[in-house]
């Protein structure tokens, strides 16, 4: 049942390979045709057929029907039978298309016979030498524990809303899951897919997942996935499960859901709106692309008050002629991922980017050669922490789709890709990943085998593997109370954590990450220990030791870096501790708390140097500190697109000059922008609602340019400013046309802003 996600690479080239109509018996230019239109469901019955029916035909006839059902087979994800189809393609022809060797290789594997998928992949990356999946996965399959590194660490459960036909790509919304189904619960009739005859998709809700987790333990009988097998379940991988437990769920939405395949879906933070994969739903040819195909394209809709989806358009980066699907919005909502075959990309699918500002969108940029490969990538989701997940066939896997992460920084996936491994993986497709920011639970869809379903979704909770770590006085080895411990997770600051009576502070610990766990307490010196999950232990729990020595003399200075837009601590910034004495520095890259440390020369004076892209760059003098001395040295940090509201800039009524209240307000601005000389602002103007639109535009336009010559004249470059009039269009209260207000509410709607367009 796999039909969206294989429905983006519908415009890839197929393997019909045709001796000419003339020479083609009726059987197989029947067959042939089938597998044109793109039904293989019905290709495979006619190939068989004629291959059944005419074992005395021509040769070339028979490899042509042999090339075409072995394509068809894998088309529907029947990994046994395309295994044997290409088998015997193999064994018997010579001068086969390199294609043929690479999807022998993927049917091999998805039937877990690595050894020989990885003489196939090799015998295609002899043929092919450009593309990068022949060697990565001959070389990758010579050592398959590094895909069970972390396996024993994870409980995963099959969830009760999964029905008999497709179910797949959960998104979280409210206190439930939306997600993507073949099914019908309506009980009327609906359309098939030409390409596998399944239902079309919908989108539907399970508006409680507290639900799924009521008899989550396992019981006797019960199935639990570890150690990259499946326990207790049956030898080729299928769980028992009773399917009469189906959980009901409801359609999502009638206003978006159509007789096309719809899914999958993003939502917006503020869940009133939402981003959503549909067939290009145009009427007649204009909805096909020139080879005749609905492309599947991106759309956007929104809540109105009755809780209706309403408003429903289509993103302006879409076309006919190719496909954009499965949506993913970063944490802010400023960016969006998806998928696209567009031309210029690396192989059938790739994930782009997109900016999304103020309601206007960029272009979209590909993500590039790192992560983008010459097979498909698909499904992508963004964690809090801004970490990327996606899954895709062109990385190295078990076989078939498997997820994989990537921490981003802007564009570019700064420690590389990384296979999440088994149990999340397995030899087949796995894809549709959500989790929370620090990947303990959530959930993803596989094709795992079932008996009679085929997509399904589970649900995951990754279980701790504890680390102690002892905070001890190096001369008494008595433990140490309320010493600070920094945990610093692959060169980036994590939670700052304080010890208890027994000196101790306990976490769970990542596989394969390299950490540091930095041991700080006034009057001691600071400490460091490192350690490396990048090798598995077998223990439930580790333990290590960090000991201080008393040191009166040493000085610390430590601080928080925090956005001044909204005062929340700022992760991601370079915080560089320089000494002026001896030229030495030290960097530290803060995490979600924006807290840093440092240790000091109580003989040196120091600078610190605060540093973030698209942020502004600070930088403090630090004299001499007296020894044992704690030094707070917070910072606040302005970041382009920050708009930021002027208490005090209010007008009278019809009036645009400068109040003197207004004028002490706007000293504030006068001296951000001497501090900062690169810094560019936009000031905003608003009036309130009282007289006409065209009247308050032209009057907020005058206030704008009121503020602006203010700076002006208190020596800010023009250059640096942009004054605008947005009218009456955004009140920060209800006071809108046919409200009555008071005068002190009025007021508040009479107000300049700034925003900063640029810091340097």
């Amino acid at each position: 049942m796999k039909v969206c996600r294989y429905a983006l690479l519908l415009s890839m080239g197929l393997l019909l390979l045709s001796t000419g109509a003339s020479a083609q018996s009726a059987r197989l230019k029947a067959a042939n045709k089938q597998f044109e239109n793109m039904s293989y469901l019905s290709a495979v019955r006619a190939y068989e057929d004629f291959l059944r029916l005419n074992k005395r035909s021509d040769p070339m006839e028979t490899r042509e029907a042999l090339v075409n059902l072995g394509y068809s087979y894998r088309r529907l994800e029947d990994s046994k039978n395309a295994e044997r189809i290409y088998s015997e393609l193999v064994n018997n022809y010579n001068d086969l298309p390199s294609e043929v060797y690479l999807y022998y290789a993927q049917s091999l594997a998805k039937n877990r016979k690595y050894r020989d998928s990885q003489k196939m992949y090799a015998k295609y990356g002899e043929m092919q030498t450009a593309d990068l999946r022949g060697r990565k996965f001959t070389v990758s399959y010579m050592d398959m524990n590094r895909f069970y590194k972390d396996s024993s660490s994870y409980h995963i459960d099959y969830l009760p809303i999964n029905s008999r036909q497709a179910d797949f790509s959960p998104m979280y919304y409210q206190q439930g899951l939306v997600f993507v189904s073949a099914r019908n619960e309506s009980g009327v009739v609906k359309r098939v897919f030409n390409f596998n005859q399944s239902p079309f998709l919908d989108l539907y809700f399970q508006p409680d997942t507290a639900l799924f987790h009521v008899n989550a333990e396992p019981t006797a009988g019960a199935a639990v996935l570890g150690g990259g097998e499946l326990n207790k379940a049956e030898a080729d991988g299928s769980v028992a499960t009773n399917e009469g437990t189906l959980t009901k769920s409801e359609l999502f939405s009638r206003t978006l859901n159509t007789k096309y395949h719809e899914g999958p879906m993003t939502f917006f933070k503020d869940q009133k709106r939402i981003i959503f994969t549909r067939n290009n739903d145009d009427r007649g040819k204009s909805g096909k692309s020139d080879d005749g195909v609905r492309k599947l394209k991106l759309y956007y809709a929104e809540q109105d008050d009755s809780g209706k989806w309403v408003n429903i358009e289509e993103l302006p980066f879409n076309s006919k002629d190719y496909s954009c699907g499965h949506p993913a919005l970063s944490p802010d909502d400023s960016r969006l991922y998806f998928v696209s075959d567009m031309p210029g990309g690396y192989g059938g699918t790739d994930l782009y980017v997109v900016d999304y500002n103020d309601g206007q969108w960029g272009t979209p940029v590909n993500l590039g050669r790192e992560l983008n490969t010459e097979g498909n990538e698909m499904f992508p989701f963004v964690a809090a922490d801004n970490t990327l997940y996606f899954s895709s066939d062109g990385h190295e896997g078990l076989g078939g789709l498997d997820v994989f992460m990537a921490e981003m920084k802007g564009d570019i996936a700064v420690n590389g890709v990384e296979n999440l491994g088994a149990p999340i993986n397995s030899e087949r497709d796995d894809f549709g990943f959500i989790t929370d920011t620090l990947r303990t639970s959530g959930y993803f869809s596989s094709n795992r085998k079932r008996g009679a379903s085929d997509d399904n979704i589970y649900s995951f909770r990754r279980l701790c593997k504890a680390m102690n770590i002892y905070v001890y006085d190096a001369k008494t080895k008595e433990p140490i109370e309320s010493a600070d411990v920094r945990i610093v997770k692959g060169g980036v600051n994590q939670e700052l954590q304080q010890t208890g009576m027994d000196g101790s502070i306990r976490l769970c610990m990542d596989s394969n990450t390299e950490y540091e766990f930095r041991g700080i307490k006034e009057g001691y010196a600071a400490n460091s220990v490192r350690f490396s999950t990048l090798t598995q232990s077998t223990n439930p729990s580790m333990g290590i030791s960090i000991y201080l020595d008393r040191n009166e003399n040493t000085s610390i200075v430590k601080g928080t870096i925090r956005k001044e837009v909204d005062l929340q601590p700022a992760d991601g910034v370079r915080v560089t501790l320089r000494n002026e004495k001896d030229k030495t520095e030290e960097t530290v890259t803060t995490g979600p708390d924006g807290g840093y440390e440092f240790d000091m020369d109580p003989n040196s004076n120091y600078t610190i140097t605060t540093e973030k892209d698209r942020y502004t760059r600070d930088q403090n003098q630090i004299k001499t500190p007296k020894r044992g001395e704690v030094v707070e040295n917070n910072v606040g940090i302005y970041g382009e697109g920050d708009v930021f509201k002027l208490d005090n800039i209010y007008y009278d009524l019809d009036k645009f000059f400068i109040r003197p209240d207004a004028a002490k307000e706007l000293e504030r601005v006068v001296a951000l922008l001497k501090k900062y000389p690169e810094m560019t602002v936009e000031l905003r103007s608003h009036t309130d609602s009282r007289a006409s639109n065209f009247y308050n535009e032209k009057l907020s336009e005058r206030r704008a340019r009121a503020a602006y010559d203010y700076l002006v004249r208190r020596g800010i470059s023009p250059m640096r400013l942009v004054a605008k009039g947005y009218g009456e269009t955004d009140p920060v209260n209800d006071c809108v046309d046919g409200e009555e207000c008071t005068e002190d509410e009025y007021q508040l709607n009479r107000r300049t802003e700034f925003k900063i367009l640029a810091v340097q």
